[in-house]
């Protein structure tokens, strides 16, 4: 198991509960990896401002640092920076909040591996267990809301809701779609809890 490591780092529930996680294992998380749009500048995964990024991560205590990318260059840029604080920080892994999709695995275990570094996944777990995970979070008391939403399967009015039992009852009532929003149905900020200081 890896000792010191790079988290990748959305700003959502899933990495910061994967953060909640390594602190359980006493994994010391020395970084945040955010990948950005070279163009833009908001976050690839929830279109996050760069500000909002940073000052989750002051909240934290742990520096970030943007990987500016395109569709073309994402694996490498992602690499290059790994490779990068590796030797910044002395790192020995890289931690990843994916949950339970085997080609999302695939990629950070692959890219792990090309960086000689330890792939972690700390809330890797069945289907089946998500909704635990997702209840988990709201009884840690994270406090995050709703930002973005993918209209073909969730109601375009749930932006901006926060993460609670009266979403957790919600959620469940769309078959379809996985409670913890796996496969982008939708995604959060998270802005207090038990990793915040």
């Amino acid at each position: 198991m890896a000792k010191k490591v790079a988290l990748s780092f959305s700003g959502g529930k899933d990495s910061c509960l994967a953060l909640y996680e390594l602190k359980q294992l006493d994994i010391e998380v020395a970084c945040l990896l955010t990948t950005v749009w070279e163009e833009s500048l908001e976050s690839v995964a929830h279109g996050e401002e760069l500000g909002q990024l940073e000052r989750q991560a002051h909240q934290l205590g742990i520096p970030i640092h943007f990987i500016k990318t395109t569709f073309d260059t994402y694996a490498e840029d992602f690499m290059n920076t790994l490779r990068h604080v590796k030797k910044i920080y002395g790192l020995d892994g890289v931690a990843f909040g994916d949950i339970y999709i085997k080609g999302h695995r695939d990629w950070g275990e692959e890219l792990a591996a090309k960086v000689q570094l330890k792939p972690m996944y700390p809330l890797w777990s069945k289907r089946e267990h998500v909704l635990e995970m997702l209840q988990q979070f709201v009884d840690l008391r994270f406090q995050a809301k709703v930002i973005k939403i993918d209209e073909e399967k969730l109601p375009s009015s749930w932006v901006g809701r926060q993460i609670d039992s009266s979403f957790i009852n919600d959620i469940v009532k769309y078959d379809a779609v996985c409670p913890m929003g796996e496969s982008g149905e939708y995604h959060t900020t998270v802005f207090a809890g038990p990793i915040f200081k």
